[in-house]
């Protein structure tokens, strides 16, 4: 579906731009907004970068391999391991897309209730999920050409947005009890949540620099920017809800031409990567087949899922990924073993297991640094002892063998 000659720096650059832009983005940067203008745009940018980094380096994983994520996790986790985190992939992608689908049509609903007077919420969920599926169905077009004048289109339409926003008002203070390591949090999980995607696309790419590079800078930039509009917004608008900030613009159809591009440009990359995951499990059924599945299943559970459970929903996908991707990280680049003989990467997994239990304890004391980097620095540490003790008893055995 996806040509490698398509996917060159800038097509990533664009690729990963575009699916930062979105309103789920907007959304999480308005939760930041009670830190203020200047402390909240430097833990945009501070949590940005590592979670942008992390994002990358996985990516090259995939470039180097020529080989999709959850497939390049072979290496490391095992056969069968790898099959454990297609599973988490799949169900947190099509949790994504749903909820891409609610912002969207919740959204929409004010807009064209304006425009056209209509608003029912379940068909505009429909319609908008039956564009990302469109979408997805001509991927090899959708990340280039199509993509790219998408992806500027939007550009211009969010500066508007800023404008517009910004225009004849001032800045006022937001109520909240969120802290500092929260809000880094918040801001290093987003990156992290594409991690089991991005070598679906880097596998495919020209070169490990164009891969790497274009990938990071266009996340990295993409999203910082869709947070600052969120903070920003929110802040001279009052409201924590960029809904409610989006809708009071009066922008027309330049806001719906903003929702529903931004959905889709975001969305089509959820929808295929399942797809992906799904394929690392098996290859019997055809990815049309899946696409309309998985589009499908998006549209139902949207119409459905509780949006006031969001928060908890992006720290379960940070506590899953980030000290999964860790053992993946140490086994590729400080290890260089490779595993895909095997079924199952016991110390990994386990060490794993001790990352994510460690993540919510972490989170919990609140600090400064978030639990992110916290979790992952126990998983690095749990990873290197459980090694050492597997070394120490395989050395034994031999040992024991041969007398």
């Amino acid at each position: 579906m996806i040509e490698a000659r398509k996917t060159g720096g800038f097509s990533f650059f664009t690729l990963w731009f575009g699916a930062a832009v979105s309103l789920a983005e907007i959304m999480t940067g308005s939760l930041i907004a009670p830190l203020g203008l200047t402390q909240g745009i430097f833990v945009i940018l501070t949590g940005h970068l590592i979670g942008a980094l992390i994002l990358a380096l996985v990516g090259v994983i995939g470039f180097r391999e020529k080989s999709p994520s959850l497939k390049a996790c072979r290496l490391s986790l095992g056969t069968y391991g790898s099959y454990i985190i297609s599973i988490f992939n799949i169900i947190q992608l099509i949790g994504w897309t749903a909820i891409m689908l609610i912002q969207c049509s919740r959204s929409l609903q004010s807009i064209t209730g304006k425009l056209f007077g209509f608003d029912n919420f379940y068909v505009l969920v429909v319609i908008t999920g039956v564009l990302v599926v469109i979408w997805a169905l001509n991927t090899e077009y959708a990340i280039s050409t199509i993509n790219n004048i998408a992806v500027v289109l939007l550009l211009v339409l969010c500066l508007v947005m800023l404008k517009s926003v910004m225009t004849g008002n001032e800045i006022k203070e937001i109520t909240s009890n969120i802290t500092f390591g929260a809000a880094l949090e918040l801001s290093i999980i987003m990156p992290l949540t594409w991690l089991p995607l991005i070598s679906d696309y880097t596998s495919l790419g020209k070169s490990a620099r164009g891969s790497f590079w274009g990938s990071f800078a266009g996340y990295f930039i993409g999203s910082s920017f869709m947070y600052a509009i969120g903070l920003v917004s929110s802040i001279y608008a009052g409201t924590p809800d960029p809904i409610v900030v989006l809708t009071s613009l009066n922008l027309g159809l330049s806001a719906l031409l903003i929702v529903v591009l931004s959905t889709v440009t975001t969305t089509f990359l959820d929808v295929y990567s399942a797809v992906m995951s799904t394929h690392n499990l098996t290859a019997k059924i055809s990815k049309k087949n899946l696409i309309l599945i998985f589009g499908a299943l998006g549209m139902l559970l949207a119409m459905y899922f509780p949006m006031e459970h969001y928060e908890n929903f992006l720290y379960m996908i940070g506590s899953l990924f980030a000290p999964i991707f860790t053992v993946v990280i140490a086994d590729y680049f400080i290890y260089k073993e490779n595993r895909s003989g095997d079924l199952f990467n016991i110390p990994g997994l386990a060490a794993a297991a001790f990352g994510v239990a460690s993540y919510y304890v972490i989170i919990g004391l609140d600090l400064l640094i978030g639990a992110t980097l916290p979790a992952m620095a126990v998983t690095m540490v749990i990873y290197a002892l459980f090694r050492f003790i597997k070394k120490v008893l395989v050395l034994k055995g031999e040992e024991k063998y041969a007398q």
